[in-house]
């Protein structure tokens, strides 16, 4: 239907991102970002151990030609970036741990839904590699800079509810729970029209990356564009359907 689930399946190496499963889910993100059929999108681990371990070091031990391939730009060849730039919404349905790479592929996630046994760690400092996915500037933005540095400087695992008091993760659930979770907050986001939908992350995106007065310059130019094709009648339809769901759910 209008909800695509991605998973990252190697159990049997923790879901860890060699150069082959790299490749494939920046292909399966670009694909699904192109689909017009698809809204929203779920993105999770195989098994309940990993959602990710991150960069495969058993292959980098071997050969570390191509480390800084893993860094390119384009979504075509950086899983992250493929993230990143889906104009569908992603949820990060985090059933295990994240660590590093793996820590970066769940910031680039819209939201994130954590099983209790997810666990988080920055362990870059620890295995000599400089983070190229965002982690070093994401974080602190995140969790605040405090925290941040002392997850980034000593390597330590962040568990589910602390990683949600922080205000890393959205919610945590049994494990049996995360994907019937994601998948009913998938449902309420691909109830919404897709243009806008792609529209206002857009606006919340492109917002956070900018210091607060440039989000605040770009968001009342883009809502005036856009407000001035709204018609009376669209309006009146969707108060009267919002005011519904509203008793639905009350």
């Amino acid at each position: 239907g209008a909800i695509a689930t991605v998973t990252l399946n190697r159990p049997e190496a923790m879901n860890a991102l060699s150069s082959a499963l790299r490749a494939q889910l920046a292909e399966a993100m670009v694909a699904l970002d192109a689909d017009d059929t698809v809204r929203v999108v779920i993105l999770t681990g195989a098994g309940e151990r990993a959602f990710t371990a991150g960069l495969d070091l058993k292959e980098l031990g071997a050969d570390t030609g191509n480390l800084g391939a893993a860094n390119a730009t384009s979504p075509r060849e950086n899983p992250v970036k493929a993230i990143e730039t889906c104009r569908k919404p992603v949820i990060g349905a985090i059933n295990g741990v994240a660590i590093t790479g793996g820590f970066e592929v769940a910031l680039a996630c819209d939201v994130l839904i954590a099983s209790t046994n997810a666990r988080f760690a920055d362990t870059h400092g620890r295995v000599g590699i400089m983070p190229g996915w965002g982690l070093s500037q994401k974080l602190s933005r995140l969790i605040g800079i405090y925290r941040a540095r002392e997850l980034s400087f000593t390597g330590n695992f962040l568990d589910a509810e602390t990683a949600c008091a922080w205000g890393l993760v959205s919610r945590v659930v049994a494990p049996a729970d995360l994907l019937p979770t994601a998948k009913r907050l998938a449902e309420d986001m691909a109830s919404i029209d897709p243009t806008m939908l792609r529209s206002y992350k857009s606006l919340i995106n492109d917002g956070f990356g900018v210091a607060f007065d440039d989000a605040m310059a770009l968001e009342a130019g883009r809502s005036s564009a856009a407000n001035r094709k709204v018609e009376a009648g669209d309006v009146e339809a969707r108060r009267r359907a919002v005011m519904e769901r509203g008793r639905e759910q009350g």
